[in-house]
């Protein structure tokens, strides 16, 4: 019980970021390029960890699957914040 009073840190390194920011990128072109609601299908994905949300058209769903979830989480979640807020 003693572990809860304490907060983690948590750090991704440069080059997963890099790498997630291009994976999210060639995927979301793949399903634009099909038809389909990128981020439906991007979100879909995230939450529940089935890749039939990606499609396989240009390798898409192979690529997204090398990152894990947390990271592509992170990458928009950094990339929303980054672009939506201001620094105090």
């Amino acid at each position: 019980m003693e572990k809860f009073n304490y907060t983690q840190f948590f750090k991704v390194e440069k080059e997963q970021e890099n790498e997630a920011k291009e994976v999210l990128t060639q995927v979301y072109n793949a399903l634009t390029k099909k038809g389909y609601n990128p981020i439906n299908q991007i979100v879909g994905y995230i939450l529940s960890g089935d890749p039939t949300y990606i499609t396989s058209y240009d390798n898409a769903r192979s690529k997204i699957m090398k990152i894990e979830r947390d990271e592509l989480l992170e990458e928009l979640l950094n990339d929303y914040i980054k672009n939506n807020f201001k620094k105090i």
